[in-house]
């Protein structure tokens, strides 16, 4: 079990951990310490209790390393709301890239901040695959492009579109992006493509810190929807899917785009 007890020695009965547990750590009062008893399966391994010990005194295993660095209590010192603003209303979709691909150190950062999307229940279903082989992701861009073509509403709605991409782009689905990464899961419930984009958010806004670029792909997510051998091509399986390009951006923004504020209730 990934939480394995407590150290005694520095535990210092805080209840801190107790108040961040849904269940499986509790107060054994005839022995005056903290247990942890999970017969239920109360433990999602949301790591709130290693997260609030002041002494560190959570013993766990394989679940990742719990870190601590300054401010890590007062995120509000670390990125203010104005420097926030600013880096959400510069995130832009890309949809040209330039040919150069990403080095794996980036790549693998990229997936790393997405190992920190929240999802329900703490849900670890969602598995990632990025398809680097410009081969495998022509072949991936001709068969959603097919399945468009093979209904007849996306065909007129796309057609012309998909038409007009062909003669600039090699895999038009993908605009030549040396990278497609795939999030996709097993669990075939509604909340989770909610736990998906999660964790394809957390990713996009992780790359544009890198000087990466980033593009929803909603079009292979639809394809794989209607015909769900599409995903063999891409060598995953599972019943929900969400799809992003990336590479480095071959564009340049020199404003943001315009965004009404959206109608609120409860304000006033």
């Amino acid at each position: 079990m990934p939480i394995l007890g407590i150290d005694y020695e520095t535990c210092i009965i805080c209840h801190n951990c107790i108040k961040a547990c849904g269940g499986a750590l509790f107060l054994e009062f005839e022995k005056e310490k903290i247990e942890f008893q999970d017969p239920k399966n109360q433990c999602i391994l949301c790591g709130h209790c290693i997260a609030r010990c002041p002494e560190d005194a959570i013993l766990y295993e394989d679940i990742g390393e719990s870190y601590t660095f300054e401010d890590v209590n007062n995120p509000e010192n670390i990125l203010s709301y104005q420097n926030l603003l600013k880096f959400v209303q510069a995130h832009r979709s890309i949809r040209h890239y330039k040919k150069d691909k990403v080095p794996t150190d980036l790549l693998e950062k990229v997936v790393a901040t997405m190992s920190y999307a929240p999802t329900a229940s703490n849900m670890k279903t969602q598995s990632i695959r990025i398809i680097s082989n410009p081969e495998e992701i022509k072949m991936l861009s001709d068969a959603v492009q097919e399945e468009f073509f093979k209904n007849s509403s996306l065909k007129e709605t796309y057609g012309q579109r998909f038409s007009d991409l062909a003669k600039e782009f090699d895999a038009p689905i993908f605009y030549d992006a040396p990278h497609v990464i795939l999030v996709y899961s097993s669990l075939d419930l509604e909340f989770e493509s909610n736990n998906i984009a999660n964790l394809i958010t957390y990713g996009r806004l992780a790359a544009q810190t890198l000087g990466l670029g980033t593009c929803w792909n909603g079009w292979t997510q639809i394809a794989m929807e209607l015909n769900p051998k599409i995903m063999k091509i891409a060598k995953i399986r599972g019943k929900k899917v969400g799809v992003i390009t990336l590479g480095y951006p071959d564009v340049k923004f020199y404003r943001t785009a315009p965004r009404k504020l959206r109608k609120v209730k409860g304000l006033n």
